[in-house]
């Protein structure tokens, strides 16, 4: 079959359920031009190596073809869409009350909170026959923790959903004609979200509290601030990421271990391998699927010579199946060793939250794998959301 087309199959809602025979196609032919012009790399040595690429670019602004949602004269990119030197000034300036080295506990100090939240959560469930895995667990947790550490009311949720989906639905890649309505939507959100955002942390100006808005408009070093507009900009970047990617990795994580009996019993009799798991299930059924970058200048892929300022889909989820990479690769293995997947990205851009994500997603299943040796799901497969580089189920609903 042709590989021009791929990228809209790919994308195609009908291949949300199972895109990895395509992916499969995608590897055999290493880099496939899209009739749109665009290229798609599938393979996981040539995916890691873009990653690490200094000639490959993060940055929207740098396409040879109009604007894709970002004008130069518009705001900035967060820092997930900026090249060093200044992704690299704001991400430090980000990850000064997130982590290492100026706050070093401070996500592993949530462990307690996180299993308590996790806890209340199941306990509220305990006499129902039926639930659905995301409305009830996956997506309640990390929200509620990304609201406490960011400082955001957790009764605003509904407000800012919306937000979230406009913004994560402009970021998507899609195979599409015209992807202005969705890239407008998107700006609306991201500019009423980081307004709402930057009006939060401007009420803690003076009056700190034990939040990251709050260590942001209070840092005392001026040279350390970051500008009302990149304040905004990350905090809306925290926000979203905190908690959509999480979501499918918990998802997928009860899907994958409810179709794999023998695996969820392995776990079950054995929690000390729950973490390796954890690292399985971002292997195997990863929260990411595509990213997006532009070629600085002209570059050479596996035979095929790239220009400049088009779009490459790097096709993380392709590689992580890559039989050049990982034995047996279509294999759920929670003991798999040598893991080292592309679930949170590589290179400068792995994933800021990559440990939140982790504590999150082992105290989640850890508590819910002892839960779930009757379960059954009640949809196979679930359905999905629309999203394609975000990948997993909408709902996914079983029976206790």
């Amino acid at each position: 079959m042709a590989v021009d087309n791929l990228l809209e199959r790919i994308t195609d809602y009908a291949n949300r359920p199972d895109p990895y025979p395509l992916y499969a196609e995608l590897r055999e032919a290493g880099v496939a031009r899209q009739q749109d012009g665009s290229y798609l790399v599938g393979t996981y040595h040539d995916i890691a190596a873009l990653l690490h690429d200094p000639r490959i670019s993060a940055d929207p602004r740098n396409h040879t073809a109009p604007s894709r949602g970002w004008a130069e004269d518009g705001p900035k990119p967060p820092f997930l869409r900026l090249d060093d030197p200044e992704h690299q000034r704001l991400r430090g300036l980000a990850m000064r009350p997130f982590g290492p080295p100026h706050s070093p506990g401070r996500i592993d100090a949530m462990r307690g909170e996180i299993s308590r939240i996790t806890e209340e959560l199941i306990e509220t469930l305990k006499d129902h026959g039926q639930i659905d895995v995301v409305d009830d667990i996956a997506y309640p947790l990390p929200v509620t923790v990304i609201c406490r550490l960011l400082g955001v009311p957790r009764e605003d949720e509904p407000l800012f959903r919306e937000w979230s989906d406009a913004i994560v639905a402009s970021a998507d890649v899609r195979s599409e004609e015209d992807s202005t309505p969705r890239e407008q939507a998107g700006s609306k959100a991201r500019a009423e979200m980081g307004g709402y955002l930057v009006d939060l942390a401007e009420q803690r100006r003076g009056h700190p509290t034990d939040d990251m808005l709050s260590a942001f408009v209070n840092e005392p070093d001026p040279a350390k601030r970051l500008t009302d507009e990149e304040l905004a900009a990350t905090a809306v970047l925290l926000l979203i990421a905190g908690h959509e990617t999480t979501v499918n990795l918990i998802t997928n994580g009860v899907l994958t271990l409810l179709r794999h009996p023998d695996q969820l019993d392995r776990l079950r009799q054995d929690p000390g391998l729950l973490p390796n798991a954890v690292e399985e299930l971002l292997r195997y059924e990863p929260p990411v699927h595509m990213r997006e970058r532009i070629p600085l200048a002209n570059i050479e892929v596996a035979g095929t010579t790239i220009p400049r300022g088009t779009t490459v889909v790097l096709a993380l989820a392709a590689g992580n199946r890559d039989p050049q990479r990982f034995r047996d690769p279509e294999r759920f293995d929670p003991a798999r060793p040598d893991n080292q997947h592309l679930g949170f990205g590589s290179g400068i851009h792995l994933c800021y939250g990559a440990p939140l994500a982790r504590i999150e997603a082992q105290i989640a299943l850890g508590a819910l794998i002892p839960r779930l040796g009757t379960a059954r799901l009640l949809q196979d497969p679930p359905p999905y959301r629309r999203n394609a580089m975000l990948r997993g189920p909408r709902h996914l609903p079983i029976e206790l």
